[in-house]
């Protein structure tokens, strides 16, 4: 071969890496089949290595009987080409990380039953590393050849696709892995990642992450301070919940206090707290319990979904629904509890009784600034004396919150907004100041009136007390004439931006979430009305760009996503408003998953606080912000437009209320 060939210049260097790192190699591209074969073979459709699995797991289980470990292999290697890959995948990992469950006869005819270890965890050395190159698979109609395998006690749990140097390293994940995937499906059963490389850059990423899910491991040390997917830890969640599982090591130095892990929106923050726990469940002995508590509904149901989407929710029913049922989950003996802050409460006068004294009882609070350490964390304290706490943030601590490092210790894991994007964990945001007339300046926007608007979040009861008490502001902000011009922006703006991902518009409040959303309706038809009559006279060209223009624009669907509340339809009526229609939608449609689909019409939707947190929808680009925000508040609503999609090379925050200018501060 050249010397500038691709073998030289990428896959000689890799696999002399894997050689100084202790892995055996061998170039397949001759191998012979056959049980005297090259690597034991009866063909190329078969992707385990059955004879340094076998010789693997008799090292590794020497107690076990021969025919344990012969039932083993057979449960190891059967056929799974009946189930999709990703749940193969997941019947496959199970049994890696648990053991292979297998039963036999002992010497007197007795029923045993054993789990066969197929990999040693905890000791690395005791495990056999292989990595084959030109490794030639055949799955139902078509064979390839893999540029490298690394086999783990020959089972093939790593992936490497390479790409020559001067091609872009997507063509690895477009060009063949996708193939791959589709050819010889039987190979990713057993996948515990899959490594993209040209050389100079590598991915990582897992058998079921598309494209934009690949991402760059950067560091080897730890930084100073719908269906089935299967889920790989990014470099900063793999060092940060490595921090964190050693703050929990050292439980009596810190007295608790396991500290602050601080990854910016969007980097997968709530699945670090699930790598977190599980790693907690397997390294670290004891018969722990994790809280996990935030402060709003649908975080906290988002939060769960994603605990029992990746597998470590087993049981029904542990999220409280109330103070007394969340009493009653904590008297008994869980796995995982999820609550909110707010059912902490107790009466005036009373003292919240201690609950469990136990001391492994983890509590995992979610953007712990907010709330969790006011008069209702006291109360969780009181409950739980013996717990220890670490508050998993997507914002930075700003000043004045000091006393959560108090209650929870110094950060552990720092990984900020820049770090986030220039690792494409996230994507860039830019922010368009619009309309600068309707403005407000920062003495009318002043720091109580943030707070109730905060508060209201929380509280329905605040939107009445905003009207009453910020009465110039709050109409200034609704006024109708401005809401009539917000709304026209909107929509021209919307359907200039040269792309078509989703939008959230942000209003104040619940009643002109509503407005805006009939203004912008209004609007609406009428740019399309204006399409349509040009349309009429062109033809060429921009006829096909005006044609899928009013095509986008009759398919598009909008809907409010508010909160309910007691009377709200008298409530709303008295303000000329039908919240009826929009209540009956949210009540009988699954918009939650119709927003997240990228290809549903539901492109538009109305808000004021619902989906403002723990509500991730990556096609959705642009948020028109008509809300006032500060601090924590803010960061949560802009980081809606930061996720990784598909072509998307930013979000936008198209500011209409003068806030974005507090964004620079706690961007870093």
């Amino acid at each position: 071969m050249s010397d500038c060939s691709e073998y030289s210049l990428i896959e000689q260097p890799a696999i002399e890496l894997f050689s100084e790192l202790g892995w055996q190699t061998a170039n397949c591209f001759y191998e012979k089949f056959g049980s005297n074969g090259t690597l034991g073979r009866e063909t190329s459709s078969v992707v385990v290595l059955v004879p340094r699995l076998r010789v693997a797991l008799l090292r590794l289980n020497p107690d076990l009987p021969p025919e344990a470990i012969e039932l083993a292999i057979e449960e190891l290697t059967r056929d799974r080409s009946i189930m999709s890959p990703a749940n193969a995948n997941r019947e496959v990992y199970k049994m890696l990380k648990n053991g292979v469950k297998v039963s036999f006869r002992g010497k007197e005819n007795e029923g045993i039953v054993r789990n066969v270890q197929a990999i040693d965890w905890n000791e690395p050395s005791n495990n056999d590393f292989f990595l084959a190159s030109q490794f030639w698979v055949t799955g139902e109609m078509y064979k390839r050849r893999a540029d490298l395998v690394g086999f783990v006690n020959g089972l093939p749990l790593v992936f490497i696709e390479l790409k020559a140097s001067h091609k872009r390293i997507e063509h690895a994940y477009r060009d063949n892995l996708r193939d791959y995937k589709n050819a010889i499906p039987q190979i990713f059963w057993y996948n515990g990642f899959i490594i993209l490389s040209n050389g100079s850059q590598s991915k990582i990423g897992s058998m079921t992450a598309e494209w934009e899910h690949f991402a760059e491991w950067k560091k080897i040390n730890s930084e100073a301070s719908g269906g089935i997917v299967k889920l790989v830890a990014k470099n900063h969640q793999y060092l940060g919940v490595n921090n964190a599982t050693e703050a929990l090591k050292q439980i009596e130095k810190n007295r608790g206090r396991l500290g602050v892990f601080w990854h910016t929106q969007g980097s997968g923050k709530s699945y670090s707290m699930v790598f977190f726990s599980q790693k907690v469940l397997r390294k670290i002995p004891g018969n722990f319990t994790f809280v996990i508590v935030t402060d709003r509904n649908d975080l906290d149901n988002q939060i769960y979904k994603n605990f029992a989407g990746a597998g470590a929710v087993t049981e029904e029913q542990v999220q409280a629904e109330s103070g007394e049922h969340l009493k009653q989950l904590l008297r008994e003996d869980h796995r995982y509890i999820f609550t909110l802050i707010q059912k902490f409460y107790k009466k005036k006068g009373e003292t919240y009784p201690m609950l469990s004294a136990r001391k492994d009882i983890i509590v995992i609070t979610d953007e712990a600034h907010r709330s969790q350490y006011d008069a209702l964390a006291m109360n969780m304290r009181n409950a739980l004396p013996g717990a220890a706490f670490i508050a998993f943030t997507g914002t930075p601590l700003i000043f004045g919150e000091e006393k959560t490092k108090e209650v929870f210790g110094d950060y552990i894991s720092i990984y900020n907004f820049k770090q986030s994007v220039d690792d494409g964990a996230t994507v860039p945001l830019y922010y368009e100041n619009r309309i600068p007339e309707l403005q407000l300046t920062n003495k009318e926007l002043n720091e109580d009136l943030q707070r109730l608007i905060d508060e209201a979040e929380l509280d329905p009861d605040q939107e009445n007390k905003l009207e009453r008490e910020f009465s110039r502001e709050y109409h200034l902000i609704t006024r109708d004439d401005r809401l009539e011009k917000i709304a026209s922006d909107i929509v021209a703006h919307f359907m200039g931006r040269g792309q078509f991902g989703k939008a959230m518009v942000v209003s104040i409040d619940k009643a002109t979430a509503v407005r805006m959303y009939d203004k912008v309706q209004k609007y609406w038809k009428l740019y399309l009305k204006d399409l349509q009559a040009k349309l009429v006279k062109c033809d060429g060209s921009e006829k096909k760009e005006l044609e899928e223009k009013i095509k986008f624009m009759e398919e598009t669907d909008m809907a409010v996503v508010v909160s309910q509340s007691q009377n709200e339809i008298e409530d709303f009526k008295k303000k000329g408003l039908d919240i009826a229609v929009h209540r009956r939608r949210i009540v009988k449609e699954d918009l939650d998953t119709k927003f997240k689909d990228p290809d549903d019409p539901f492109r538009i939707v109305f808000v004021c606080a619902m989906w403002m947190t723990g509500f991730d929808v990556p096609s959705c680009s642009t948020i028109y912000l008509d809300k006032p925000m500060r601090n924590h508040t803010l960061m949560q609503a802009i980081a809606r437009a930061n996720r990784v999609f598909r072509e998307k090379l930013n979000g936008l925050v198209v500011d209409y209320v003068g806030v974005w200018k507090k964004v620079n501060s706690l961007s870093n």
